[in-house]
């Protein structure tokens, strides 16, 4: 049985605890964080998923678990996989490193946290719960004839959208990465490779030839809601950051020639009953579809009664509504595909592999992100088969990441 130590204790890490009640031959052993450790153990001792204990530095925790996760806000992964590296030098035996997507805020740090995990020679997961998302997965089995016959996808459509994320950080594109597109476009990107990847191919097998990207402030550069921002400590009328984004990627297979697109749609202006999922695939002859907003439960909640509302997320995430008619959600971990991502990383770590997703492929979906970036900063296609344009994504840091974004977004003040 593997032990779990957890880095960071907000919003993800306790989505992650509760999808460990799922998964087999694990126990939550240690948290560290600067805050929410403690109610994080509470909760993982309730949950009986072990004797979870709060510890000061990460050194500690790294020499009394097995696995290490990295769910702390962008600003802080090159830190902390730094220390988990002095961790190593100083006796930690790891038996694999989980980072929470994104890897990075650009391709620089991206670099730096591949190559440092490839240099302690301990097996890496990048977490991109979607990939996993059973609903995908079990289209992919189903249609898995029907492609060998008449060929893998050749348009995706994918798009992860809500009214906004939980944390001030998250809002502050020089911490977090960006906006909406670093934030939830490596979702969104990486689902839509996925998508188009042959069956039977690894994740990062199809080839990115070219991106596209449109990117605008549409909602969080307007009162109310520039004033509401203001209140939680951010500012966008200073540092703006992207609400809206529209990625087209070309991908090319490369024993085919054969080349398919993948567009990802990422908003944080989504007034719905809550966080929605869409994918759709089109392929020769057939075709599927994924809304995660379709339940096949749901509820009620009057005026009168909706007081006694405790929190509206219980029933799905990012819900932006107490009352009326409601959408149900029992299992958003296995929904989105928390579960099963847990459940490739425990088995490939028993057995000293990388899981189905490394480092490596998180590098890559940061290129992509950044591609896009740069897209919609010089107004055309960016070519990724050209070499000059790859060396430019190794040093490039986008202006709106920058705390420049009022110089490129559609509506920013």
């Amino acid at each position: 049985m593997l032990s779990i130590g957890m880095i960071g204790a907000g919003f993800v890490a306790g989505f992650h605890a509760k999808s460990l009640r799922s998964v087999r031959n694990v126990k939550l052993t240690g948290v560290c964080a600067p805050k929410g450790a403690k109610e994080l153990a509470r909760a993982a001792r309730k949950d009986g998923l072990g004797g979870a204990k709060v510890y000061k530095t990460i050194e500690e925790l790294c020499k009394a678990v097995d696995v290490v996760g990295i769910f702390a806000p962008n600003f802080a992964r090159l830190d902390i996989m730094r220390d988990i590296a002095r961790a190593c030098e100083n006796g930690a035996e790891l038996k694999g490193i989980i980072c929470e997507k994104p890897l990075a805020r650009n391709l620089q740090e991206a670099d730096v946290l591949a190559r440092m995990a490839k240099a302690l020679h301990v097996p890496t997961a990048y977490f991109e719960n979607q990939i996993h998302m059973p609903s995908i997965v079990e289209a992919r089995q189903q249609l898995a004839a029907v492609e060998q016959t008449m060929g893998a996808a050749h348009l995706a459509r994918s798009a992860e959208e809500h009214g906004g994320p939980h944390e001030p950080w998250f809002w502050d594109p020089t911490q977090q990465g960006g906006g909406v597109c670093c934030d939830m476009g490596c979702h969104s990107i990486a689902v839509a490779m996925y998508i188009l990847t042959p069956s039977g191919r690894p994740p990062d097998y199809l080839e990115p030839i070219s991106v596209t990207a449109e990117m605008a402030l549409l909602k969080w550069g307007k009162e109310p809601w520039l004033g509401r921002l203001k209140e939680r400590g951010v500012d966008y009328s200073a540092t703006p950051a992207e609400d809206y984004s529209l990625v087209t990627i070309e991908f090319r297979d490369p024993e085919t020639g054969v080349v398919s697109v993948a567009q990802a749609t990422n908003s944080w202006m989504y007034d719905a009953p809550g966080l929605r999922l869409l994918m759709e695939a089109f392929g020769p002859g057939y075709s599927y579809e994924v809304n995660s907003l379709r339940s096949p439960g749901g509820m009620f909640i009057s005026d009168a009664a909706a007081a006694a509302v405790g929190d509206s997320e219980l029933a799905l995430e990012k819900s932006q509504a107490s009352r009326g008619a409601l959408i149900l959600q029992h299992n958003e971990p296995s929904l989105y595909g928390y579960i099963d991502e847990w459940r490739d990383a425990i088995a490939a770590f028993e057995n000293g592999k990388d899981a189905l997703l490394n480092f490596e492929y998180g590098r890559t979906v940061t290129m992509l992100i950044m591609a896009a970036y740069m897209a919609h900063e010089k107004k055309h296609k960016i070519d990724l088969t050209d070499p000059k344009t790859l060396q430019e994504l190794d040093r490039y840091v986008p202006l709106i990441q920058q705390g420049k974004g009022g110089k490129v977004l559609l509506g920013a003040r």
